[in-house]
C-alpha cells in the first residue's frame, strides 16, 4: 500500500503538449544522428576508402554503417554525457519542462558543432538566412547546423583524398609496368587490388583510419 501511494504521489510525465514535443523529437533522431553528430564525416570517409581500395561491395554497407555508428558513439560520448546531465536527468526528475530540456540539450551539441565548423561556412549560411550575426551572440541552430554539415563534408572529402592518393599511385604504377611489359590484355585492377589490400592490412589500416577520424574532431 505504501508503494502504491508513493507511486500515485509522484508527478506525472507532463501535459499532452510535452508528450507531442517528445514524440516529434524522437521522430527527428535519425536526421539528427546524421546532421549534428560526427556520423557524416565518418561514413563518407569510410565509403571513400572502400572506393579507393577498389572493392565496391566489400566491406558491405551494413558493416560500414555499423562501424560508423560505433565510432560516432565513441566520439560523441562526452557530448552525450553532458546532455544527459544537463537536460535528460532534470527532465525525468520533473525539474524541467520539455522546452527547457530541449534548449539545454541543444547547448552541448551547438558547442560541439561550433568547434568543427569553419567560420566561412557560418557566414555563408548567415547570408543565406539573411541574418546579421553578432560576435558575442551564439550562432542560431538554423545557421550552425547546415554550416556544420557542409564543413563535415569538406573535411570528409579532404580526408578521403589523402587516403585515396596512395592507392591511386599504386594503380598508376601497376598500369605503367603492365604497359611496359606489353601485357595489354591484363586488367591493372586485378594486379593492383591484392597489392593495395596487402599494404592496407600490413599497415593496420582500419585502426589507423579509425584513430585518424577520432583525432580529427576537437
Amino acid at each position: 500500500m505504501n508503494d502504491a501511494a508513493a507511486f500515485l504521489s509522484q508527478p506525472k510525465i507532463g501535459s499532452p503538449v510535452d508528450l507531442l514535443i517528445a514524440l516529434f523529437v524522437l521522430s527527428l533522431v535519425p536526421v539528427l544522428a546524421v546532421s549534428v553528430t560526427s556520423f557524416t564525416r565518418i561514413v563518407v570517409v569510410l565509403s571513400l576508402l572502400r572506393a579507393s581500395l577498389g572493392t565496391s561491395s566489400l566491406p558491405p554497407n551494413s558493416v560500414i554503417m555499423a562501424l560508423s555508428v560505433m565510432l560516432t558513439a565513441a566520439i560523441m560520448a562526452p557530448t552525450a554525457t553532458r546532455i544527459d546531465q544537463q537536460a535528460v536527468r532534470p527532465y525525468l526528475a520533473h525539474r524541467l519542462s520539455a522546452s527547457a530540456s530541449l534548449q539545454r540539450a541543444a547547448e552541448p551539441l551547438q558547442r560541439f558543432m561550433a568547434r568543427q565548423t569553419r567560420p566561412s561556412d557560418v557566414r555563408a549560411f548567415a547570408r543565406i538566412a539573411r541574418l546579421q550575426l553578432s560576435p558575442a551572440a551564439q550562432t542560431p541552430l538554423t545557421v550552425l547546423a547546415p554550416a556544420f554539415l557542409v564543413s563535415e563534408l569538406r573535411t570528409a572529402f579532404a580526408m578521403g583524398f589523402a587516403l585515396a592518393l596512395p592507392f591511386a599511385v599504386i594503380d598508376i604504377v601497376v598500369a605503367i609496368v603492365l604497359m611496359s611489359l606489353g601485357m595489354f590484355m591484363v586488367s591493372p585492377g586485378s594486379i593492383s587490388l591484392p597489392i593495395k589490400l596487402l599494404l592496407f592490412v600490413v599497415a593496420d589500416g582500419w585502426s589507423l583510419v579509425a584513430g585518424a577520424l577520432a583525432a580529427s574532431f576537437h
